[in-house]
């Protein structure tokens, strides 16, 4: 009998699918902010300011941060389980990492929502 070694993982067409979809929306919003940069050229706080007061704007701004947690997160995840050979010390970096991302999506939103 062949005795599997459990390592949490998840390769396949939903990992490729995500990470591919994630860096298209990542890839839009950069165009998106040089255009931005190049034609409104924002040069103070005001002007910033004035930018993300509109919601399209601090959604576009969240959905690209989600995004970009979310490819850090598969390609981590990835790294660790092809690297990190002791399961404890795996699962323990995991751990770390998720309630990293988890934390700066939360200071990402709370960025957003609290510019007036």
């Amino acid at each position: 009998m062949v005795k599997r070694i459990p390592v949490g993982a998840h390769y396949g067409l939903r990992d490729w699918l995500a990470q591919r979809v994630t860096a298209i929306v990542m890839a839009v919003y950069s165009v998106l902010m040089m255009l931005i940069v190049l034609i409104e050229r924002p040069s103070n706080y005001g002007t910033w300011k004035a930018l993300f007061s509109h919601q399209w704007f601090r959604l576009a701004s969240l959905l690209f941060a989600l995004s970009l947690f979310w490819h850090a997160w598969i390609g981590v995840r990835d790294i660790l389980m092809d690297y990190v050979k002791s399961t404890a010390v795996r699962l323990a970096l995991q751990i770390l990492v998720i309630l990293a991302l988890v934390a700066y999506a939360l200071w990402s939103v709370q960025i957003l929502w609290s510019i007036q």
